[in-house]
């Protein structure tokens, strides 16, 4: 059985950091393809402003993920009722894909306030997690569950909200981003001041 890892997002904008860590996941034999799961409402996001049009951040992931086989950029999400929670998207890809297992793939600070997620209990039942480390956010393994283990690995220090704040100064974000994905953001002009997120 194919072991498929989800990892769930915004994307807004996918950058070097996530696929990095998608690689290193799939490289490390922790499971076989990352499908990048873009979101089209995170439900503790309601209120985000700067949120481009979720047709625009899937074609981008499309873009960054394009010469790496084992990752895929998936809208699966976009015809589920809104707002998307984690369990009810485990549920419905367990359904549609019978023939794949699914490993849920976040970062420590929601592991943090993952007890305050729609049904943490049956996420837990179902799938095993792997935490990625972030900055700021201490995970102690030992304190971890059956089924729940802690990716050791170094990340990128690259954030979308900087590179959209970098973009909308007209500055340089090539740094954080694909080339080709960076062409793209250019070329149509997502992310500049002023600009309809659409």
């Amino acid at each position: 059985m194919k072991e498929t890892g989800i990892y769930g997002g915004s994307f807004n904008p996918i950058h070097k950091g996530h696929v990095q860590l998608a690689e290193t996941i799939c490289q490390e034999g922790w499971v076989d393809e990352v499908w990048f799961l873009v979101s089209p409402q995170n439900p503790f996001k309601q209120d985000a402003t700067d949120l481009m049009d979720e047709q625009v951040r899937l074609s981008l992931a499309q873009i960054a993920v394009r010469n790496h086989p084992r990752l895929k950029a998936c809208d699966f999400e976009f015809s589920l009722p809104r707002p998307s929670y984690t369990a009810h998207t485990l549920a419905a890809l367990r359904k549609a894909y019978p023939g794949r297992r699914f490993t849920l793939i976040i970062g420590a600070d929601n592991w943090q306030t993952f007890p305050l997620w729609k049904s943490p209990e049956e996420i837990l039942l179902h799938h095993r997690i792997l935490i990625y480390p972030r900055s700021g956010y201490p995970i102690d393994e030992a304190d971890l569950p059956a089924g729940v283990d802690l990716v050791d690995m170094p990340l990128l220090d690259i954030s979308s909200t900087a590179l959209r704040h970098c973009i909308a100064q007209g500055g340089d974000a090539s740094y954080g981003l694909d080339a080709a994905v960076w062409e793209e953001i250019r070329k149509k002009g997502y992310y500049q001041e002023g600009k309809k997120q659409a």
